[in-house]
């Protein structure tokens, strides 16, 4: 029987399965591949879920329902966990009544699969507690609880206690009726809890020795046991030495060890559990109770705190100031105060002469290395003291910054472009005077230990000879401490030395340590992510999760220990193996890449489904309709077509797969899209937003079959001027599915060549358009920028790389771009007309000067001016830049890619959030901008497409695209995706690079190159 806290701190351990060797394969068809993604498991390969039994923790786990209403209130996340392993359970208990049948047909036994029951313990009256009744449960009677005197949570406990209590009564008396062979003889009842006063209660609560039943000798006269996890786990273990249960164990005190020489004296009155007289390395967290008063008077304040991202110890928390938000800084250990990245907290602001002058003046603490806009538009054509910790620390961010690696396309958003936050507040009446407020963290209102963290471990093996013999035996406190410890606090405190060793091994040193009970040991774990602090891990197999790349989670952060702790969850494979580090970039961006469920499954058409002109839609088939895609692509979004019409003028066409003709919405397909947001492009996979079947096949406009589309229709002189525009469901026949170079051979073809040819006479009208719209566009302020693409070609069995090559840009590809923006922008429009505060848009802001500083003064170095005031003066620096470099072309290249990088990434936003003048794109000089042209790879076009519906009146708009909250929350799901997915393709890049460059088995083809390089920058050491 399983106690609230078991549930959420355990779910690992609960959801432990043990393979059973006698289990047949009778269930082979488990291993079906319904993930439909290009990249997905093959059948061939080993199911990663066999069928197996749960003999690792009990052969029956009760769950009572007080429990998991409790888990349900305290974390969604956990309830969703023991809901989906409940529902499991029942699958498991099916397929054995199955195999049971089975073996009895064949003279055998049936086999037990894992049990868990939920009991309904508040509508049982065996376990009820009666609010403000004396004696009415065992529980009360036995304790002699009074009115008044115990709590909701006090109730709770008692009624799980009578839980196991019940169940240990009805085994007694199964057995008592059946004194000769009962089955399950030594079958007995466990409570886990990690709570040691509910533990004691249970002693307490059964029957004194001489009313305990005639067989109590057999059980210690106790109905149930009461036992932590980890004390069940380890008597586990002894029976079975192969299980590695205690490395899931989750963690909440530290391990012994000296005091902290820097530590903070615990005080009275907070809200921390006692220390155990250890130094505290931090202030205590104020209670819940000195919290909700703090927060009614103003005194303190609630939010979520994001780190740095190269820091774990500085970061910001977002308040409400009256109707604006504002971002709080805090820094350092003491005042980050054991908050980890998406804790909820409550901050106190300090005073006014502790907060920072504005960003230019030094206060940012971020990079802001990167750059912006649409690149991505179309299709991917194209104020405390340091300790030496923290000095260690500040030294391990700055070397992973300094590593080689891919540069990023775009800045880091900033807070006021990403959520129209402000970072500075006037502090004078007249509003001159700007500062960045800043505040330390008191109390931590709800963690976000719910993550699983990739990294890897670090341990030092420092041999020491042995110590001569004393007369003084060590403490048990100087045997758990590590030689490696030693060694570097004799090496600390010899003056004038700098330790020379790595911030990682210092930090191991001093904290890894073996535990008395010779089985475990404490290590220390590095996450990937610079924003999360090491993690203390105790576990039995330290040798073994050397080199190898680990997930963990975080369970708890005592005062008392310098990091928090956590526990081991699996191995993701060796380090720096392509597998692995694969799945690290995937579980560290959170893209999502499990196979798509059973239900999201049910919503898609049958696999014959035809494609047949239906009543409310267009029929264009007889249009010459012909795509234009990099090579080997397979989800077409898009197709154009353009013809002479009688009265001179062209007619334009932007078809787009109508992908909610087959997404309904609100169905769990589209509930699964709006999710995943995007489609996620690796260099050797693809995870899909939606699956295969229509992003492959029924949706992709594919060459020679009929498809459904959403077409927009210009009517246009030949001098590109838009006479007229209209929007049509319609039905399509592409006649071509064409590449870029294919495209290009047809724009290049001679005139004289082209008569008769229906493809090279529309990509010909077509690319002489798209000039003209470029010149424009160019004319009106939008940028011409680059950034450094690169494609791989990889081999064909191991598809590791075997050579690197600059992607390579036509005019084809400028042509389909221009026509995805000018589709863009019309549809904006449209749906603005019609949704003026319910549209889904794309905005870029304008930069802020302080992000090109750099790049305005190292220009100046070659006599190159720039200027940023606007896009269109910005747009002429770089092309006069241009004339000076001509005998230097990459340079002028160089400088696009550099300004790209200063510029903050564009964001989707509600037109109801922003004002009107925030709506506009900087990179394209665009007043309104949306996405509308690529469905079937993002969620956002999918939204657009049904405002555009309902917009011309072929559909209603969905309910929920009428709440501006919800589309609040949906606009930032789909920024952080596409961000997500955009960092992981460019990790995806800077991996096979590095094999590429690697050689041997990895980089076949690869090595050691020569190649030019420049200079970016020189960083002179202090």
């Amino acid at each position: 029987v399983v106690d609230t806290n078991i549930l959420l701190h355990h779910m690992d351990v609960l959801e432990y399965l043990r393979d059973d060797d006698d289990d047949d394969d009778d269930d082979n068809d488990e291993n079906e591949n319904e993930n439909g993604n290009d990249d997905a498991t093959s059948p061939s390969k080993p199911n990663p879920h066999p069928r197996r039994r749960h003999r690792s923790i009990a052969d029956a786990i009760v769950v009572p329902q007080t429990a998991l209403e409790e888990c349900r209130h305290r974390s969604l996340v956990m309830y969703r966990r023991i809901v989906d392993l409940i529902r499991s359970s029942g699958d498991d208990a099916t397929r054995a009544d199955d195999k049971g049948r089975k073996q009895k047909k064949n003279g055998g036994g049936s086999g037990s699969e894992r049990c868990f029951i939920v009991f309904a313990d508040v509508h049982h009256v065996d376990t009820q507690i009666f609010h403000g009744w004396k004696g009415e449960s065992k529980a009360d009677e036995e304790e002699g609880v009074e009115d008044g005197t115990t709590t909701i949570n006090d109730e709770n406990d008692a009624r799980l206690r009578n839980v196991a209590r019940f169940y240990g009564e009805a085994l007694y008396d199964y057995r008592r009726r059946r004194r000769t062979g009962a089955r399950n003889a030594n079958a007995e009842v466990v409570f886990l809890t990690d709570d040691a006063q509910s533990r004691r209660l249970a002693s307490s609560e059964q029957p004194p020795p001489d009313e305990r039943p005639g067989d109590a000798a057999d059980r210690g006269g106790l109905y149930y046991r009461a036992r932590s996890m980890r004390d069940h786990v380890s008597l586990l273990q002894k029976e079975d030495p192969s299980l590695t249960l205690l490395d899931l164990v989750a963690q909440f005190h530290s391990a012994p060890g000296p005091p902290m020489s820097e530590g903070i004296r615990g005080k009275d009155g907070g809200g921390d559990d006692d220390s155990g007289g250890r130094a505290a390395c931090y202030p205590p967290h104020l209670s819940s109770q000195t919290l909700s008063r703090g927060l009614q008077t103003n005194r303190y304040y609630q939010g979520i705190y994001r780190s740095d991202r190269d820091s774990h110890t500085e970061g910001y928390v977002t308040i409400r100031r009256g109707e604006d938000r504002v971002a709080v800084v805090i820094r350092g250990k003491a005042d980050v105060n054991r908050a980890v990245d998406g804790d909820i907290v409550a901050i106190e602001l300090h005073s006014v002469d502790l907060w920072l002058g504005g960003a230019r003046n030094g206060g940012d603490g971020s990079d802001s290395g990167g750059g912006g806009g649409d690149g991505d538009e179309e299709k991917e054509r194209g104020s405390q003291s340091q300790t030496a910790d923290d000095r260690n620390e500040g030294h391990d961010r700055q070397t992973k910054k300094d590593d080689a690696g891919i540069a990023a396309d775009t800045a880091e958003p900033s807070l006021r472009d990403a959520e129209n936050i402000a970072e500075e507040v006037a502090v004078d009446d007249e509003g001159e005077e700007l500062r960045r407020p800043t505040a330390k963290i008191v109390g931590i209102i709800r963690r976000n230990f719910h993550k699983n963290y990739c990294g890897s471990i670090c341990t030092i093996a420092v041999s020491a000879a042995a110590p001569e013999e004393d007369d003084i035996a060590p403490s048990e406190t100087e045997l758990a401490r590590p030689a490696a410890a030693a060694a570097f606090e004799s090496e600390s405190k010899m003056e004038g030395e700098r330790t020379t060793m790595h911030p990682h091994d210092v930090i191991a040193a001093k904290h890894e340590r073996e535990h008395p009970d010779g089985v475990t040991s404490t290590v220390v774990f590095f996450p990937i992510d610079n924003r999360i602090p090491p993690i203390l891990l105790r576990t039995t197999q330290r040798d073994r999760l050397i080199g190898m790349r680990i997930l963990v989670s975080m369970d708890s952060w005592p005062a008392e220990s310098e990091y928090p702790l956590g526990h081991y969850v699996k191995t993701l494979g060796v380090t720096g193996t392509k597998e692995t580090e694969t799945q690290v970039l995937l579980q560290e961006f959170r893209i999502p890449c499990e196979p798509f469920p059973a239900k999201v499954l049910a919503c898609l058409p049958p696999a014959d489904y035809k494609i047949e002109l239906e009543p409310g839609r267009t029929d264009l088939r007889h249009l010459p309709v012909l795509s234009i895609d990099p090579p080997g692509c397979k989800d077409i979004d898009d197709a154009l077509h353009c013809i002479e019409l009688p009265n001179g003028n062209w007619q334009v066409g932007v078809h787009i797969a109508d992908v909610t003709h087959y997404v309904e919405a609100g169905t769990a397909i589209d509930l699964e899209a709006a999710n995943r947001s995007t489609s996620t492009y690796l260099v050797n996979k693809r995870l899909d937003m939606l699956p295969s079947l229509l992003t492959t096949d029924l949706c992709s406009l594919k060459g020679n079959v009929d498809r459904f589309a959403f077409s927009v229709l210009w009517e246009v002189t030949p001098e590109a001027e838009i006479v007229n525009v209209d929007f049509k469901k319609s039905i399509i026949h592409s006649i071509a599915a064409l590449t870029y170079q294919q495209a290009q051979a047809l724009i290049d073809k001679p005139e004289k060549d082209c008569k008769g040819d229906i493809q090279a006479g529309a990509v010909k009208r077509l690319a002489k358009l798209a000039r003209k719209f470029r010149s424009r566009r160019i004319n009106a302020g939008a940028l011409t920028l680059a950034s450094p693409e690169v494609k791989f070609v990889l081999d064909s069995e191991s598809l590791n790389p075997t050579d690197v090559q600059a992607y390579t840009l036509y005019e084809a590809n400028a042509l389909v771009e221009e026509f995805m923006l000018l589709a863009n922008v019309t549809v904006a429009k449209k749906i603005l007309r019609h949704y003026p505060t319910l549209s889904i848009l794309r905005r870029h802001p304008a930069p802020n000067r302080s992000m090109f500083d750099g790049l305005i003064q190292k220009a100046k170095t070659r006599g190159i001016s720039i200027c940023i005031d606007d896009s269109k003066k910005l747009a002429d620096s770089l092309d006069a830049a241009a004339e000076i470099t001509s005998d230097d072309p990459y340079l002028n290249q160089l400088l696009r890619i550099l300004s790209t990088r200063c510029m903050s990434p564009a964001q989707y936003f509600c037109s109801g959030e922003y004002q009107a003048k925030d709506w506009h794109h900087y990179g394209l000089a665009a007043p309104v901008y949306t996405h509308f042209t690529s469905p079937i790879r993002r969620y956002a076009d999918v939204c657009v497409h049904r405002l555009l519906a309902a917009a011309i009146g072929v559909a209603p708009l969905p309910v929920f695209l009428s709440s501006k909250s919800y589309l609040h929350d949906l606009a930032a799901n789909m920024n952080r995706r596409h961000r997500a997915a955009q960092l992981a393709g460019r990790a995806s890049v800077q991996l096979h690079t590095l094999i590429f460059f690697a050689g041997g088995d990895e980089g076949e083809g690869g090595g050691v190159k020569e190649e030019d390089a420049y200079v970016l920058d020189v960083e002179t050491a202090s």
